[in-house]
């Protein structure tokens, strides 16, 4: 258990900005999930993540170990595009989860990782998701940088929540678009209607992607899409709202897929970020699928028709 005394006047900061502020091997996420577990107190109350510490205030933190996780190592084959010994970057196949969850106990990155690392991965505050920076939905395939210390995951999840990091991907969506580039600034928030699904909300989190033309087919348009924020489902609640959904998307659109491909065309193709420990520039890029190329090359051929 760690206490903290607030000694500044007038703060003006948010609770868990303060106390990554004090504490820096706990990220932002990390804080606010300890805040709503009711392990960090004020005053021996739970507060919220925004409220604002005030002189005097005693703040207790109570950090769980990171404990052992009953997780199988499963010798899954994933591509790797980088490894050293603080970071591993794959290229995560369409279709599979990235950590268990109800209805996926195994068969996910977080089981091939296991068998890949051995015993060389981060485990910070208690997560039972070893090394998993930040995430890829299910049918989005493409690259995922996986930390093999709690250092490295430390400094690389502030480069995320930062925006240092680039993040481009590629998709095939419904229709043609006239524009040949466009921003996407619109809020995302849960959906009223479905607790499932996320939706554009004026109450929402910001939110705002990029897009590209790489490509226009008959009803198709191939873009490029650059995401300054990581909101779930961000790009295909984004596309489906300006009615160019990601096709085969069953979620935000009908989920019909002419090419008879499963899931959403959605590829996470290009990272862009410091390493965390060596400060060194990388710049690393997927392939893109072999599916994906197949799709584009009966569009190409359509087009010729």
């Amino acid at each position: 258990m760690e206490k903290i005394v607030v000694e500044d006047n007038n703060l003006k900061k948010r609770l868990d900005t303060y106390i990554v502020d004090k504490i820096k091997e706990l990220s932002r996420t990390t804080v606010k999930r300890l805040i709503d577990e009711e392990k960090i107190l004020v005053n021996g109350k739970k507060q919220k993540s925004s409220y604002k510490p005030e002189k005097g205030d005693c703040i207790s933190i109570d950090i769980p170990e990171a404990h052992e996780i009953e997780l199988e190592a499963q010798n899954i084959p994933v591509p790797v595009i980088y490894e050293d010994n603080d970071i591993i970057v794959v290229n995560k196949p369409k279709g599979m989860v990235v950590h268990p969850a109800n209805g996926n106990p195994d068969g996910t990155l977080v089981n091939a990782i296991l068998a890949m690392c051995k015993d060389s991965l981060s485990g910070i505050g208690g997560e039972i998701r070893p090394g998993i920076v930040h995430r890829l939905d299910k049918d989005t395939s493409g690259l995922l940088i996986v930390a093999k210390n709690d250092e490295a995951h430390i400094k690389m999840s502030k480069q995320i929540q930062d925006r240092q990091v680039t993040k481009k991907y590629i998709a095939l969506v419904k229709g043609v678009i006239s524009e040949n580039e466009a921003t996407i600034d619109l809020p995302i928030g849960r959906s009223s209607k479905d607790r499932k699904k996320m939706a554009v909300d004026a109450k929402g989190k910001n939110a705002i992607t990029h897009f590209k033309v790489l490509k226009r087919y008959n009803n198709y348009t191939l873009l490029e899409l650059k995401i300054d924020t990581g909101r779930t489902h961000q790009i295909r609640v984004h596309m489906s709202y300006i009615g160019h959904p990601v096709v085969g998307d069953s979620v935000y659109s009908n989920g019909k897929n002419e090419f008879g491909v499963e899931g959403q065309m959605l590829h996470a193709r290009y990272l862009e970020f410091k390493h965390p420990i060596t400060g060194e520039e990388l710049k690393l890029e997927a392939p893109i699928p072999n599916y994906f190329e197949d799709v584009l090359q009966r569009l190409e051929n359509n087009n010729k028709k």
